[in-house]
């Protein structure tokens, strides 16, 4: 497998290797003591974020550890340019250093059905690809999408630049093969269907009939209108069996060109014609441009706010209808000016959002408020959107330990509890067990994990709280009982080894033995 090599390529493995320091809580930019925007119900399902996108996604993984659908950024490209709202001038290896650990825990987020798709130019384009290969692996690499992102040329260059690359990985290709969605033709695309012989089933084109390799029980010979005998091409077979093709005869289907006598082929009707294969080259008709994009930033904040390099939400619909279907997660974590979690809010998805610049609360929060209240621009005609829903806007809280190791006063049941899960069985936290109130995390592969902290059975004393008593345990059984073996995290244990042995009971005092 290739991998690329750089003087900080350690340092950046470190960086990725190191556990979550952060929790998320409401910003206090929000509307309310909630962070919430507009529905309260429908804003759990959807979160923007403002911090450091690296601190924030490793503060998601307890939370959302593989249930990520779709995963779509756009980082800085590297063009050695500085715009109004991000710095793009990096050098070579600060880039790599910066994009490896976000691709590795981007990578922990994804759902075993999912996909991620990343926007770049030649700048680092290639160099992206490969370290996508050793992130992901070369076997989950899906395609290399050419985006025709301007269709004017630039007369100051040497070749004028008129594309950017997206490099899509999913994490099964062969399932999502199966499960990812297909594109609606264009009207040019119908156009390829005609209906030169007045067929009243309506306009079709013609199919051939052959298909690669030889297969004797594909190899039969077919009689063509006119009488004459075909038999397959050299090095090839028919497509389908003989009753098949038979029954295309019988239905009035087959056909043989114009003067009856050419290779066998069957007509397929624009009204049965399945939707097409996404392939490699959007065009920007199909999938917007640069110019579309700042026109949709410009009719949402005015002429004087605009973003460098903005995507236009008709890409980001291509890109969530072939990967998405309703209400699955969308991820965007260089998140820019809010396109991503706008086009999924109008196409029904849940999403995540993360951005670390000021632009978080004066462009994404606006922007989405008004999608909330059913703006017009977009794609929002094509989806037939209307308003409704609601988000969340948070920020980064505090850290879960302090400089000490212990655990930071601010830190809530919730925000450890999904921690330690996550440590102890590498999963995302059961939404239930998030909830609380119970001190049973969950049960995985056979063993009962519980946290005793902050007096989740009541209060702080020793009897009923944090500490592991007889009282305790028997309190334990009797709210979540489970006959095998036991991880209990507690602030101190009163019980003897024989009697945890007898309880089949593994006891972890916090904070030390939290694994980080």
């Amino acid at each position: 497998m290739p991998t690329l090599d750089w003087l900080d390529r350690q340092a950046a493995f470190s960086v990725a290797n190191k556990t979550a320091t952060h929790v998320l809580r409401p910003h206090t930019a929000g509307p309310n003591a909630n962070g919430v925007f507009g529905d309260a119900t429908s804003a759990r399902d959807n979160l923007l974020i403002q911090g450091d996108n690296l601190q924030a996604l490793k503060a998601l993984l307890p939370f959302y550890r593989g249930q990520v659908k779709c995963i779509f950024i756009d980082p800085p490209y590297n063009t050695k340019s500085a715009f109004e709202h991000y710095d793009d001038n990096l050098e070579h290896s600060q880039w790599l250093s910066m994009m490896l650990p976000r691709l590795q825990v981007l990578r922990d987020l994804l759902r075993e059905d999912g996909s991620i798709w990343v926007t770049i130019d030649d700048n680092e384009g290639h160099y992206l690809k490969v370290m996508m290969d050793e992130v992901f692996g070369r076997k989950r690499f899906i395609a290399t999408i050419v985006w025709q992102s301007r269709y004017s040329r630039s007369s100051d260059t040497a070749i004028s630049i008129s594309h950017n690359f997206i490099h899509c990985y999913a994490q099964n290709p062969d399932n999502w093969k199966l499960t990812r969605n297909r594109l609606q033709r264009t009207s040019a695309q119908e156009k390829q269907f005609s209906n030169p012989d007045n067929d009243p089933r309506g306009p079709w084109r013609a199919i051939p009939w052959d298909a690669p390799n030889i297969r004797a029980n594909l190899s039969y010979p077919i009689i063509t209108a006119k009488g004459s005998v075909r038999h397959p091409p050299p090095g090839r077979c028919w497509s389908r069996t003989e009753p098949q093709w038979l029954d295309m005869v019988s239905n009035g289907k087959a056909y043989f060109g114009k003067n009856g006598d050419g290779a066998p082929s069957f007509k397929q009707y624009l009204d049965d014609a399945p939707p097409i294969v996404p392939n490699t080259w959007w065009s920007h008709d199909e999938a917007g441009h640069t110019d579309e994009s700042k026109k949709e930033i410009q009719a949402l904040f005015g002429t004087d706010s605009t973003f460098g390099t903005p995507k236009p939400e008709r890409l980001l619909q291509r890109i969530i209808h072939i990967a998405t279907n309703p209400g699955d997660l969308v991820l965007d974590s260089f998140l820019g000016s809010g396109t991503t979690a706008a086009v999924a809010h109008k196409m029904g998805r849940r999403w995540i959002g993360i951005e670390m610049g000021e632009h978080a609360t004066t462009h994404c929060t606006p922007r989405l408020q008004k999608v909330i209240d059913g703006e017009q621009g977009g794609i929002s005609a094509a989806v037939g959107w209307q308003g409704g829903g609601g988000f969340q806007l948070l920020q980064l809280g505090a850290p879960l330990f302090d400089e000490q190791g212990d655990i930071h006063p601010e830190v809530r049941f919730a925000d450890l509890a999904a921690f330690i899960w996550m440590r102890e069985t590498g999963t995302a936290l059961p939404a239930q067990a998030a909830s609380g109130p119970l001190p049973l995390l969950g049960v995985h592969e056979g063993t009962a994990y519980y946290l005793l902290f902050n007096g989740i059975l009541g209060d702080r004393r020793p009897a009923s709280g944090n500490v592991l008593t007889t009282a305790v345990l028997h309190a334990l059984n009797d709210l979540c009982g489970h006959d095998g073996p036991k991880v209990i995290y507690g602030e101190a244990c009163r019980l003897g080894d024989a009697r945890l042995k007898a309880e089949g009971i593994s006891f972890k005092q916090l904070p030390h033995a939290v694994p980080r």
